[in-house]
């Protein structure tokens, strides 16, 4: 009852601050540039207010502060959880703010970004670990076995995977609503996880979160009158691996983050064979969710089938970690 009242609140706070924030946005001028080697038809979205993810990001704050008398009373989990995911925030802000500012598609460097991630990627580990969240061993989904792995080691590999699964969600947030509704059904799995865990708590965080991006989806699914920019989608991939690591089974971001890997495979390869066939694609341009644009796609067709992919895939996810 307590997880759904929390839905409810942050879903409530978030389409409630929607509808002053969307037009304060654009009073402010915070348009989105669009690239210019993008689709020509998302030149028509050009201006469309950005930094959009204040709006379930605030009400999932409020919703947290108002629903979890443990953040006071001392449940640290929490506490590293909402602090590492708005420090993403913040970095996301922080590059909306240089495009919107000067106008431009590109913030912050590439290398600007990474440093910052990969230093608060690392913090959030360590004080997981400190907490007595993380093991520091590697849980296989479906098989049931554990590896066991040096810290030092295994740090390492956390980190560019947290700073990985932020940026391949990043990269996801190019076709209106399509970052949150994927992320939906993963945090409907957390929740899920959670609870089977007997961490009521710990399923409060995806909890709010949940009905935050529900609140937001309502000024974000197509036509989008606000789109998340970098302030949302660097904070719903530091959300979506934190989740993973606080539960310590981050190889389940292979299953529900399916989408989210794709995206950015799909990048990776179509970089990598335009360079080694000097100009040749593989996709008819990337990341694969304006390949299937170019086909004829709309892009409530994307949102839709690219949704679907993940809830499949969480509740596969879910059987993967039954045994655990």
């Amino acid at each position: 009852m307590k997880i759904i009242l929390a839905i409810l609140i942050s879903f409530v706070l978030a389409f409630i601050l929607g509808r002053f924030t969307v037009p304060a946005l654009r009073a402010l001028k915070a348009g989105q540039s669009i690239r210019e080697i993008g689709p020509n038809w998302h030149r028509s979205k050009a201006g469309t207010p950005t930094m959009g993810g204040v709006i379930f990001i605030f009400p999932m704050v409020l919703s947290l502060l108002l629903s979890i008398p443990q953040l006071i009373a001392g449940d640290l989990t929490l506490v590293y959880l909402l602090l590492f995911t708005l420090i993403f925030g913040a970095i996301g802000f922080l590059d909306d703010f240089v495009k919107v500012k000067f106008k431009r598609n590109l913030g912050l460097t590439a290398l600007q970004k990474f440093l910052l991630q990969l230093a608060a990627a690392g913090c959030f580990l360590a004080l997981l670990r400190f907490n007595g969240n993380l093991t520091g061993d590697l849980y296989i989904p479906f098989v049931n076995v554990t590896l066991h792995m040096n810290w030092i080691v295994y740090l390492i590999f956390a980190m560019f995977v947290i700073v990985g699964c932020v940026n391949a969600v990043n990269l996801t947030d190019g076709v209106d609503g399509l970052a949150t509704g994927v992320t939906i059904p993963v945090m409907v799995f957390f929740i899920v996880a959670c609870i089977a865990a007997k961490n009521d708590t710990l399923a409060l965080f995806p909890a709010v979160l949940l009905g935050g991006l529900a609140g937001f989806l309502c000024y974000n699914f197509h036509p989008a009158k606000v789109f998340m920019g970098d302030t949302g989608s660097l904070f719903l991939g530091a959300a979506v691996s934190a989740m993973a690591f606080a539960l310590d089974m981050p190889l389940i971001l292979i299953f529900v983050g399916i989408i989210y890997i794709i995206e950015t495979l799909s990048v990776i390869l179509q970089t990598g064979y335009f360079k080694l066939t000097h100009g040749k694609r593989i996709f008819k341009m990337s990341p694969i969710h304006h390949h299937f644009e170019m086909c004829g796609w709309s892009e409530v067709k994307i949102f839709t089938i690219f949704t679907a992919i993940t809830v499949v895939f969480c509740v596969l996810a879910y059987l993967g970690i039954m045994n655990r």
